[in-house]
């Protein structure tokens, strides 16, 4: 070989030997600044202290919320006994209707005020000392129940809790009446998919009321990703905990994801579509609402498998262009962009107000798991970082935030601490093995 050969030879396997070298370095370097990022710690901390003073949603609320506490069960289970975790999720079985629906949230009974236009309490004699309520828009609170108990036998290994008896029935069995109701009274047979009221994205309030969270005659029924999507989890969770009825179940949730991306995806767009709807839309027909894209709805899906790896990449690439292009601070932008002023009677509706473009770290947090799951981490870091910032600079947990990154609703919400918990543990975890 010639020495010029040989030279360049040896250059090239320099370089070679230096960019191997830098990449390493460029994943250590990832891994040291988040073992270095001490707020990480110490919002954890924080979640953990606000976890452990309750189950009621936040300061704010009264109510135990299912679909709060399917997102901080994981956390409760490491401030609070076994036994209490167990307990709460009883009083939903106990309230749960004889058609198999589940009630949104419970209140001890004795704090029962009555009111004109408030909720209308659901009561059960297996729970005599609480009253429930259900917003009978949304269609998560079965599949939200299913998914908190998975968590809870994850957290405890208490298995013994699928046979305890609430009434005459088990749990287990009380899980598939939850599914059997939302096949029986929230399927829709020329689609194959589940409906619910027109909300924005994952939201409980329809546009139609003042209040809007109870359906009525005038309600405009819809199909959305969100209600799918979490269906599809709850069923992956129930033939987990349950395989003897995977065989019932399976094809259904076959059936269900594909119906799913066959009508809800729209594939030229990347993105799912915000409603499909059975009896007309409630906003004006010159809006064009399938502009909106549905940041949390898409990471739900995203968490029921749904989605790709690029197709997952194209939707963080547009939600980080939504939170550019509107102004806000994080991708718990609820949806971008938002619907029109006067499109929802309720008056906390407006722009970038409330789930109308609110950022949540609710659902944010939520698509930060997915990201570390699929391989994103250096993306996750990124969008997690506002996140936690702000918790620091508030030195609180906070419902939602304003576009300008203002904090709204409760300081204490308890659904926040849970998901950045488990987002901030699901990154540091993840970087800990890959080293």
């Amino acid at each position: 070989m010639k020495r010029t050969t040989i030279i360049s030879f040896l250059v090239c396997l320099g370089i070679y030997a230096c960019n191997n070298q830098t990449s390493r370095n460029k994943e250590q370097t990832l891994a040291q600044i988040i073992a270095a990022d001490s707020n990480l710690n110490i919002v954890k901390e924080r979640a953990l202290k606000v976890v452990s003073t309750g189950f009621n949603a936040g300061d704010g609320y009264r109510e135990v919320w299912i679909r709060d506490y399917n997102t901080f069960i994981n956390l409760a289970a490491k401030a609070h006994p076994k036994d209490t975790l167990r307990d709460n999720l009883v009083i939903f079985f106990q309230l749960q209707g004889t058609d198999g629906n589940i009630v949104d949230g419970f209140v001890p009974k004795s704090t029962v005020k009555p009111s004109k236009g408030g909720y209308d309490y659901i009561y059960n004699d297996l729970a005599p000392h609480y009253a429930g309520h259900k917003n009978t828009v949304e269609t998560d609170q079965e599949t939200s129940l299913i998914q908190a108990v998975h968590k809870y036998l994850q957290a405890t290994q208490d298995t013994t809790f699928l046979n305890l008896k609430v009434g005459a029935i088990p749990v287990r069995d009380r899980m598939e009446q939850a599914l059997s109701f939302l096949m029986n009274k929230r399927y829709n047979e020329k689609y194959g998919l589940l409906w619910g009221a027109t909300t924005a994205d994952w939201g409980d309030v329809q546009p139609e009321h003042d209040w809007g969270v109870y359906l009525t005659d005038d309600s405009h029924l819809a199909i959305d990703i969100y209600d799918n999507a979490m269906f599809l989890i709850a069923l992956d969770n129930f033939m987990e905990m349950v395989p003897e009825k995977a065989a019932k179940w399976k094809p259904i949730r076959e059936h269900i994801a594909k119906n799913t991306m066959a009508h809800l995806w729209d594939a030229k767009r990347q993105k799912f579509i915000p409603h499909l709807y059975l009896n007309g839309s409630p906003f004006d027909s010159t809006f064009d609402e399938n502009a909106i894209y549905y940041h949390g709805g898409t990471a739900i899906a995203i968490e029921a498998g749904l989605l790709n790896k690029d197709e997952i990449k194209a939707s963080l690439d547009k939600m980080i262009a939504n939170v550019k292009e509107s102004g806000a601070a994080t991708i718990g932008l609820t949806l971008y962009p938002t619907y029109p002023e006067g499109a929802f009677k309720n008056k906390g509706m407006y722009p970038y107000g409330y789930q109308n473009g609110g950022d949540w770290t609710w659902f944010g947090g939520r698509m930060i798991q997915q990201l570390v799951k699929y391989g994103f981490q250096k993306e996750a870091y990124e969008q997690l970082k506002p996140m936690v910032d702000r918790v620091i600079k508030n030195n609180g947990f906070f419902e939602w935030y304003t576009r300008d990154n203002k904090p709204e609703g409760s300081g204490t919400f308890r659904g926040e601490a849970g998901v950045l918990y488990d987002a901030i543990t699901c990154l540091q975890e993840h970087i800990e093995t890959e080293e």
